[in-house]
């Protein structure tokens, strides 16, 4: 649990992950975070932990009609992780989702490349992978992450988020071999509900963290 319901901000969210992880006495060999927002955590991990510090991009499939809910993710690879339930109860045709995956697919790739100024995804082969971000509402770009993570032979794969509703830990338990989370409320409206302050990450920033 975290030492309080909310984090000062990024960095401090951070330091109580590094500080977790350290407790639980994760191995690692490389830190991925999900830009924009994790990356600030993930450099305070990375540091922490002694391992260097990459990307994971992935971008949710919004529904028809409401950008915030989810109803899937893709990963810059082209890795999907599709929400039925929600795709079901939204009334998201299954042209609609195809045509989203391929678009927000091709938007995460170039993100990955300007972000690292090349296409080079680590290769992660018998490597112990830590994945930081912000925190999770439904872990849907989590979940398309972790999908991308695991089409490679991996040691283990750690989550690793400050905050995210006991329903999406459990989610992400089922696909990740363990999940670091500090404050796990039932009563969850948003990531930013539990820091003092959760400013926008700008491109620049989050590139400075690399």
């Amino acid at each position: 649990m975290a030492k309080s319901n909310q984090f000062e901000d990024r960095v401090d969210a951070g330091e109580q992950l590094a500080a977790a992880l350290h407790t639980y006495e994760i191995d690692a060999d490389i830190t991925l975070a999900i830009p924009r927002g994790g990356l600030p955590l993930g450099r305070v991990v990375a540091n922490t932990v002694s391992t260097p510090l990459d990307i994971i991009v992935a971008k949710k499939i919004a529904a028809p009609r409401n950008t915030e809910y989810a109803i899937g993710a893709v990963a810059s690879d082209g890795s999907v992780w599709r929400n039925d339930t929600a795709i079901q109860q939204t009334g998201a045709s299954e042209t609609y989702f195809e045509q989203e995956q391929a678009a927000i697919a091709k938007q995460a790739n170039q993100k990955a490349i300007r972000y690292r100024e090349n296409d080079d995804f680590p290769d992660l082969t018998n490597s112990h992978v830590i994945i930081v971000d912000d925190g999770a509402a439904t872990g849907a770009t989590i979940q398309a992450c972790l999908d991308r993570v695991g089409k490679i032979n991996t040691t283990s794969v750690t989550v690793a988020v400050p905050v995210a509703p006991p329903d999406t830990v459990k989610m992400l338990e089922q696909s990740a071999d363990s999940v670091i989370c500090l404050n796990t409320p039932q009563q969850f409206r948003g990531v930013g509900q539990f820091y003092q302050t959760f400013e926008q990450v700008s491109d620049a920033e989050a590139m400075s963290y690399l």
